[in-house]
């Protein structure tokens, strides 16, 4: 007797390039296609994945399989992992066994990077993402607003592709406003929203990050926050970015007449976490901060 295993929420798909396209100076979409992708889970939204990359002089991917995938990827000797980076789903296409990954292209020193300016068809690697064989919530979308508030969407290059994802699945009823920060104006693409949100794109050029995402959503917020429409400011914890994760995202979202989703470079956010939650007094139920990446650090895998 054959036993069946159970499904797990997350799968190791193996997975070779159909096609590069260069969006923007500093945005590259990768079509993946694969025999197993039409498991892949169309949750939309911010969902996240993980890339495992090739090693040097290797061309495909040996990731281990199973719940246990990581603990054993993590045991293995440095020199035998693969460099794995997390992105965001940006479209899903399981008739056609497709997978769209948006990937920002920050110079050319670390592994995601420098793969992604060379990537072309035939390309082998492996995509750790949500099996849509699995009956329960997979995780990793942290985009949970209440019902029926205002939206604040905001981030870097790096929060564009969650970003546009959240945006093309909400209600056609939804209010709010979105902020994008990008390195330069030809990085602006299209964005489908509904009518009730404004997008504003903002282009930093050679100035430092959050020079422009910063004011922009402070001026956002006083927009949409009506006086005395949230409480009373109030003290917070902070957060050392360049010793801790900035992620904080509500497990039960409070309700409140502002969602907030800010994702982007930890310090810029960490910023726009203590005007808003210590200066403006939102609840930091009805807020999520996610630090994507670190200014002066490598990615952690």
């Amino acid at each position: 007797m054959t036993e069946t295993l159970p499904i797990a929420p997350w799968r190791v798909f193996t997975v070779t390039v159909r096609a590069v396209r260069r969006l923007s100076p500093s945005f590259t979409r990768v079509t993946f296609t694969g025999a197993d992708l039409d498991r892949f889970a169309d949750n939309g939204y911010d969902q996240r994945i993980k890339l495992a990359l090739p090693l040097p002089g290797q061309r495909g991917v040996n990731l281990p399989n199973g719940a246990d995938w990581y603990a054993t990827w993590r045991a293995l000797p440095a020199h035998l992992r693969n460099p794995i980076r997390t992105y965001t789903v940006r479209a899903v296409r399981p008739h056609l066994a497709e997978v769209d990954v948006d990937l920002v292209l920050h110079g050319d020193s670390g592994p995601a990077t420098r793969w992604a300016r060379r990537a072309s068809a035939g390309d082998e690697l492996a995509i750790v993402g949500p099996d849509a064989g699995y009956p329960g919530e997979h995780g990793g979308v942290e985009f949970r607003p209440s019902a029926g508030g205002t939206l604040l969407l905001a981030g870097d290059e790096t929060a564009v592709p969650a970003i546009s994802s959240i945006c093309e699945r909400l209600p056609l009823d939804a209010r709010g406003t979105v902020v994008l920060e990008v390195p330069d104006a030809a990085d602006v693409l299209p964005l489908a929203a509904p009518s009730g949100v404004e997008v504003r794109w903002l282009s930093r050029g050679a100035d430092r990050y959050g020079s422009r995402l910063v004011p922009a959503v402070v001026a956002a917020a006083g927009e949409l926050l009506t006086p005395g429409a949230a409480k009373a400011a109030a003290p917070m914890p902070d957060v050392d970015v360049d010793t801790e994760i900035l992620w904080e995202v509500p497990e039960e979202v409070a309700p409140a007449p502002l969602y907030a989703w800010l994702a982007g470079e930890a310090g810029v956010i960490r910023t726009l976490r203590r005007h808003l939650v210590a200066e403006r007094g939102l609840d930091r139920r009805a807020v999520a901060f996610m630090g994507y990446w670190r200014l002066g650090h490598a990615d952690a895998d």
